[in-house]
């Protein structure tokens, strides 16, 4: 604020007068702004909540879904040689398994070439990816034959990067030795399916002999072996074993197919049968379980806490009397009390848990682990899906609550809205209250403005007539 004068004609402590007028003006903000951070501490418990809730869909997601219930423990007597996971629905069983031939990628290798020296021939080297039969009979596979150009200039580390760059399913890499450089190819798939044919179109028109590009080409199905065909290879082939004497095959050393929702891997050929034990995983089952407890008390003890009024110290919760927090944390304690029809177990204390009069779940360890004993009647308990929604499992009825509750028109979602608005509308109002106290004060300085130019000018006209009486009675 700049210097002011106001006062000096009317002799009043008109500063003093603006500000408190202004302050009586000012006194709703007070209220106004105490309501403002109740709305923000309510925004901010509502969002503590929503992320509670959405913990609790988690957990209880997991146990309505039949693959919260497909855990199984994986053993194998010798994981060295035979490992399995769970990778689909699996049951509990066991198997024996011998592995005679893992799986491996066609590979061979060129004869050596001064190092770092052009190729010194150019053409086309034509990539076929397939399978080699009897009589070194090529079938070529599925996928186009593609064209690597290579020029006479191009040496072994520059035709490598051009193979690899061409997608063509083969990896090139040069060794080099004491000879020179060497263009090492292997399949990027294992299998016999994976295996490669190349064809040389080589530029000095001899395209079946090892001189020039052609040394470069791979072709077992030639009369006279030429090119890299003439040296040693390795061939494409699969993995061989058996499962309870039952021959398997896999162009990898994974075999998906063999056991439903079991995936194996072969790393070691085996002289003696490997033994593939699963059984339920209670372990995980008892953390599935235990996490939804955990999730569903972090929500009550939250809610609980928000909307309690403690009588010692005379303090309520962000939330005391908020019915919508009142509401949900009822509807969570309900539901977990319900009955679940069409299984032996029809309530969550069948199994152990067991609800406190401040709302929170326990879990009796010993109980739980006995009922986890017998896997589906559990599963039933918090899974099933019935026609009657009403006496559905109770994860899947606590799943279907909080999935409305987030939704784009859920609760959660409509009490945030709701208190956004209202948070603008305090802020509309305290924006009023201060445009009417700065109106306010405008007026007041304006009007005491005045009043000042007039007493000053009645001042100066009482100075004047008391000096011209002064001089009147001097002159007689």
């Amino acid at each position: 604020m700049g210097i002011s004068s106001t006062g000096i004609g009317s002799g009043l402590d008109v500063e003093s007068i603006i500000t408190k007028l202004v302050a009586l003006e000012k006194q709703p903000l007070t209220s106004l702004q105490l309501k403002a951070t109740v709305i923000q501490t309510k925004i901010s418990d509502y969002s503590q909540v929503k992320s509670l809730v959405s913990t609790l869909a988690d957990s209880a997601s997991k146990l309505s879904l039949d693959s919260g219930w497909n855990s199984l423990a994986v053993n194998s007597s010798n994981s060295a040689a035979v490992s399995a996971a769970v990778t689909g629905i699996a049951s509990a069983t066991s198997f024996s398994m011998g592995v005679q031939q893992l799986a491996k990628a066609q590979s061979t290798v060129s004869t050596a070439t001064t190092a770092g020296a052009a190729v010194g021939s150019s053409g086309t080297l034509t990539f076929q990816l397939g399978t080699w039969g009897t009589g070194n009979a090529f079938t070529a596979g599925s996928s186009a034959s593609v064209a690597v150009t290579v020029a006479a200039t191009d040496t072994m580390a520059q035709i490598a990067t051009k193979i690899n760059d061409s997608g063509s399913g083969v990896i090139a890499t040069v060794l080099t030795d004491a000879s020179g450089d060497r263009l090492m190819l292997r399949s990027s798939a294992t299998g016999e399916s994976g295996g490669f044919r190349i064809l040389a179109t080589d530029g000095d028109g001899n395209d079946t002999d090892s001189s020039g590009l052609s040394k470069l080409a791979f072709d077992l199905s030639a009369t006279t072996a030429y090119g890299m065909a003439a040296n040693t290879y390795q061939a494409g082939q699969n993995a061989k074993a058996t499962i309870n004497g039952i021959a398997i095959t896999s162009a990898t050393n994974k075999f998906t197919d063999a056991v439903a929702g079991l995936t194996i891997t072969a790393s070691e050929v085996t002289t003696s049968n490997v033994e593939i034990t699963t059984t339920n995983d209670k372990t995980a089952l008892t953390k599935n379980v235990q996490d939804f407890v955990d999730a569903y008390n972090a929500v009550n003890k939250y809610l609980a806490d928000a909307t309690a009024y403690d009588d010692q110290t005379k303090k309520s919760g962000d939330l005391q009397g908020d019915s919508t927090a009142i509401g949900l944390r009822n509807s969570l304690r309900s539901m977990l009390g319900t009955s679940v029809v069409g299984g032996t177990l029809t309530h969550l204390s069948d199994i152990g848990l067991s609800m406190g009069r401040d709302g929170n779940l326990t879990v009796d360890a010993t109980k739980l682990g006995k009922a986890l004993d017998t896997p589906d009647k559990v599963k039933t308990l918090f899974a099933q899906k019935n026609t009657d929604a009403y006496t559905n499992g109770i994860a899947r009825k606590v799943k279907t609550f909080a999935d409305d509750l987030l939704s784009y028109s859920g609760g959660m979602n409509n009490k945030a809205d709701a208190l956004a608005a209202e948070a603008k509308r305090n802020t509309t109002e305290q924006d009023k209250v201060t445009d009417r106290a700065a109106a306010v004060e405008k007026r007041l300085r304006a009007t005491y403005t005045a009043l000042d130019t007039k007493m000053a000018s009645l001042s100066a006209l009482s100075t004047y007539i008391t000096q011209q009486v002064e001089a009147w009675n001097s002159t007689k």
